[in-house]
């Protein structure tokens, strides 16, 4: 995994997870409405719409409030109308940096993302300026505990049409295709895996390394920005040394 999603889990303990539980269900709600929107409210036949359900039940959202997010979605509740797009600019260190938005206010989510760009001595780009280093990829993350060893599962992995399988202290990672995510997660879950997350992200083509004053600096501005209720998720090509991290987790 990247060093960013190797700190993701380390700072998202169950401490701070019900700490920011309403922040993750306003945004895994809105992820549920403009899936629902966008290709119908039925996750059967709507794909996005079945990972953002999915994302959603594995945080723990209740039922009742991921009914009325589809809902919202396919117009028989009224409520706010989302639009989704990315900002693109540099981390300290030159790292780059994507932010995935969705917000009812164009104008008041640029001014905060400018804002904590600017504070944490990052900038913003123009639109092409750091994209072109990330690549689209499915992920699917499988349980380590009882699976198979690695050579099965990269073996199940690839009769499922993956494209690739890192392995993880506790799970095993599973890239895809965009277009073979659906088909990856169903085929692995019919053989008994168990999942625990299956989503689009960016992975950066090459990754940058800075040392542990700079790291930290990179990791204040992901923070802030992720504490933004406007963004969906950050995606970065900082990679973390394994010596750096510990001292990150102590």
């Amino acid at each position: 995994m990247s060093g960013h999603s190797k700190w993701a889990n380390i700072k998202h303990k169950k401490t701070k997870e019900d700490a920011r539980r309403g922040q993750v269900f306003t945004k895994l709600s809105r992820q549920i409405t403009v899936a629902a929107r966008n290709g119908g409210g039925d996750p059967e036949a709507n794909f996005q719409l079945r990972l953002a359900i999915d994302k959603a039940k594995d945080a723990n959202m209740p039922n009742e409030s991921i009914d009325r997010a589809i809902r919202r979605g396919t117009g028989e509740l009224g409520g706010e109308a989302y639009e989704q797009f990315t900002y693109e600019g540099y981390a300290p260190g030159g790292v780059a940096v994507l932010v995935d938005i969705m917000t009812d206010n164009r104008n008041r989510a640029a001014g905060d993302v400018r804002y904590l760009f600017s504070r944490h001595d990052g900038s913003l780009g123009e639109a092409g300026s750091v994209a072109w280093m990330f690549d689209v990829r499915g992920l699917v993350e499988v349980d380590r505990a009882g699976a198979p060893g690695l050579d099965e599962v990269m073996l199940l992995a690839a009769d499922a049409g993956a494209e690739d399988v890192e392995e993880a202290e506790d799970r095993f990672v599973i890239l895809t295709s965009p277009q073979e995510l659906d088909a990856v997660r169903r085929a692995l879950e019919d053989q008994g895996l168990r999942i625990r997350s299956a989503e689009l992200t960016y992975r950066p083509r090459t990754t940058v390394e800075l040392d542990e004053a700079g790291t930290r600096k990179v990791l204040k501005l992901i923070d802030a920005l992720e504490e933004n209720d406007d963004v969906q998720q950050v995606y970065t090509n900082l990679e973390i040394p394994d010596e750096i991290l510990e001292k990150l987790e102590a």
